[in-house]
Order: C-alpha cells, then structure tokens, then sequence
C-alpha cells in the first residue's frame, strides 16, 4: 500500500480543540446546528438557467450563453463578492486564522506564461501534519478524522442555497434547516478570502464530485457574475487573485467528440505543461454539470486522481487527470522538486504556485514552474487512453462493461478564495477560484 506522511491539510480551529469527549463548542454537527440561525445567502436561478442563445467569447470556439452570470434583478452588484469579502475580513480581524496570509509576497514570474509565485511560509509551519493513503482516489468518510462538522459556526460566513423566488436575497440570521450548503472561512487560508464552499454538511459525505455538488458550484461561479471568480477541486485531492491564470491563457484544440448538440463543447489543452480538457457550455449550466460530472465519477471509480477548475463566471470547466502523489511515493519525482516540498494541487497546475521557502521562492522562474507541473501530468499515450473513457463517460455512451455509475451520490465540499490586493504585484485584472475539499482531507495541496 503507497503511504505518504505528514501531507499538510486544512484543519479547523475547532477541530484542535476538540478532545473527542462531546462537543459543546457550537459546532456544524448535529450536535449544535440543528435549531440555530446563521446567515443565509439565496441565489436567484432565473439568471442561471438554460439559453438556447449563446454569445462568441474570445473566438467563434468559444460560446457562452447570454444568460450566464446575469440577473433580471440582482439585490446590488457584486453583492455576493461584497458580502463574502466583508464576512472574511471580519473572522481575520477576530483572529480565527492561524497567519496573516496578506503580508504574504507574490510575483509574477517573468515569461510567456506569467507563472505567479507566492511565498507562503504560514501555511507550511502552521499547519498540522496528517496521513492518507495516495492509492485510492475514493475513500470513506471517517469522522475520526477532520470533516467539516467539526468546524464552529463563528468560521462559517453563510449558508448558500437558491432562493424561493427566484431573487437573489441576503438574511442575517435564518434557521438552519435539513443538511444546509455552507460556506466557511479557511483557517490556514492560501489568499485573501480564501474560503470552503461544503455541500450537504450535515450529510457527512466522502470526498468526490456529483453532478448535483458540481452544479452548486456553477451556480456559485454564475452568481459571483466575475470573469476572475474560480473554482477548484483537488480529488483525493475560492480564490480570487488579480491575473489571469496561466491555464486560462494556454492554446487549445477543438474535439469533435464534444457535439453541441450535447449543449457543451470540449477541448484539449494544447502547449501547457498538464495535460488536461476543458468543457465550455453552449447552452446551459445543468448541461456543463452533467457532462463534467460524469467524466468526474468516471476518474473517480477508476482510481485516478484528478483537479478541476471551473472560470468564466462558471461557463468554463477544466478537468486535469494527474497523479503526481503516486509517482512521489514510488520515488519518480525529481529530487530537486521534491525538495521544494511544494505538491501541485488545483492551484499550482493553474498557475498560482505556493511555495514554502524563501529560497525557492526568489529563484522561483518559468523554467522551474514548467518543470514541476510537468511532473504532475499523466504521459501523451495515458492521457489519451483516460481522455477517450472521459468523453464517453461525459456524453453517457458507456457500454456494459464499464463498471461506473453514471451519477455519483456523495460529495462534500468545494473551497474557494479571493484576493482584492493588487498591489503587491503589478497585475492588471483580478481573479477567483474555488477547490472542492471533501470530508477527508484527500487532497495534496501546495
């Protein structure tokens, strides 16, 4: 069995406390939830929903629909990004998180690319150690081990569900009801506003995509109404920083066997050091999240560890097959990467790079970054074994003896952050995204 130990996760304030002898911290589980208030942020779907129209985006490859990030009548603009900013910076000035992740550096790496390079000692040193095992993408939920029911209600910033009516509405306070979508801060936070975005909580699931998951965080992409705003997940393994990512920027090819009349189109990335596809809506999002989610629950009952990134107000998915864990625990992985102890998550395979030393960090180039994520990323003839099942996956032409189900069940959360300080770094557009972090800590962040 391939192990790897002290892997740096994301832990609750709460759960260091907790001695397992009961809570009594007011706590997420159903220990203290149930009957309480908390804010509650309601999405309007009549924006999100299906256009048979779409708009050209960038070049005639590219379609998005009108509708997509925009409302007939949304409470104020930007509203969400106002309220969850406003949120966070009121847990960092009461001290909930273990570092002051502002005062962090960040640079643009020269080059074709502009790589971004931030120095993050905080999140090395503060952060406990943990293990998981790297052989199994899909593993069950342990409530021995940190889940997010552990997590103290004064972390979570709002629950986020659609709204009745079909308005986008912000309540102070609105009672908790059934197994609510909560988004919390992260304690050992990689950027300002680095928040979690859990579905389900209470439903205490493993960590791994559905479609039902995925569309929650498509929903939250279209709602946040900004080109910048992203989303991430990291399989077994909100972020918002002023640039666009390096993968958003890199060439891709047209497959044919994404047909539009499937209402997405499919590409592959092309001169990018990850190999990867990107699934782009044409006509709705529920459309883009059957189709991603599907090839999602095909990775994951195959035991193949993956990233996804979702851009462009949610209209642009990128799925990232990988397994750099795997090759590290086998002893692959070049000495001189390894010794960065830097593990490429959604985050780093984008572009956004978290290092820990501040050697590595001031001789930090293109050159380098090109050489980590290509150790991230599956071989030319692996790739396209995986990228064929993928698109059968995603288009349901699946036959009887692929042993995967269609549509998954569990899944558990999605983090996401965003940084509203540019002037650290001489960028000229700003950024977010979100990363899926489900129940177990599974995933291998940087």
């Amino acid at each position: 069995m391939l192990t790897i130990r002290r892997v740096e996760t994301v832990v609750s304030m709460q759960q260091q406390l907790d001695q397992g002898s009961g809570c009594g911290r007011d706590c997420l589980g159903n220990c203290c939830i149930r009957g309480t208030k908390l804010p509650l942020y309601t999405f309007g779907l009549k924006g999100l929903l299906s256009s048979n129209k779409s708009v050209h985006d960038i070049d005639e490859s590219h379609c998005v629909p009108d509708d997509v990030g925009c409302h007939a009548n949304p409470p104020q603009e930007n509203y969400f990004l106002d309220e969850l900013l406003a949120q966070w910076e009121d847990r960092m000035e009461r001290g909930f998180f273990r570092y002051d992740v502002t005062a962090c550096e960040t640079k643009m790496l020269p080059g074709e690319y502009g790589f971004i390079a931030q120095l993050n000692e905080g999140r090395h040193s503060q952060k406990r150690p943990t293990e998981f095992r790297v052989d199994q993408v899909l593993q069950p939920f342990d409530s021995k081990k940190f889940n997010f029911t552990k997590v103290g209600q004064e972390e979570v910033l709002f629950q986020f569900g659609p709204s009745e009516d079909g308005v986008s509405e912000y309540y102070e306070k609105a009672l908790v009801l059934n197994s609510p979508n909560v988004v919390a801060i992260n304690v050992s936070p990689i950027e300002y506003g680095h928040a979690l975005l859990v579905p389900r909580v209470l439903d205490c699931l493993p960590q791994r995509i559905d479609q039902d998951s995925f569309l929650l965080a498509l929903y939250m992409a279209a709602e946040a109404n900004n080109p910048y705003f992203r989303l991430g997940y990291n399989s077994l393994g909100a972020y918002y920083l002023v640039a666009p990512f390096p993968i958003e920027r890199a060439p891709t090819s047209r497959i044919t066997y994404g047909r539009k009349k499937c209402g997405v189109k499919v590409h592959e990335l092309t001169k990018f050091p990850v190999r990867g596809l990107v699934f782009e809506v044409c006509t709705s999002l529920e459309d883009l999240s059957i189709a991603v989610g599907n090839a999602c629950v095909y990775l994951q009952n195959e035991n193949i560890p993956y990233n996804v990134l979702i851009a462009d107000r949610g209209s642009r998915v990128f799925l990232l097959p990988q397994y750099f864990a795997e090759r590290q625990a086998r002893g692959e992985v070049d000495q001189e990467i390894l010794e960065t102890q830097v593990n490429p998550a959604v985050w780093e395979i984008s572009g956004h790079i978290v290092l820990k030393r501040r050697t590595d960090y001031v001789l930090a180039t293109e050159e380098y970054a090109w050489k980590l994520l290509a150790e991230v990323s599956l071989s030319r003839g692996r790739f396209e074994e995986v990228k064929v099942k993928c698109l059968k996956a995603a288009f349901h032409e699946v036959s009887d003896g692929d042993d995967h189900e269609m549509a998954a069940t569990n899944a558990e959360s999605i983090n996401f952050m965003a940084k509203f300080a540019p002037s650290k770094v001489n960028l000229q557009s700003n950024m977010l995204d979100v990363v899926l972090n489900h129940g177990e800590e599974l995933s291998v962040e940087g």
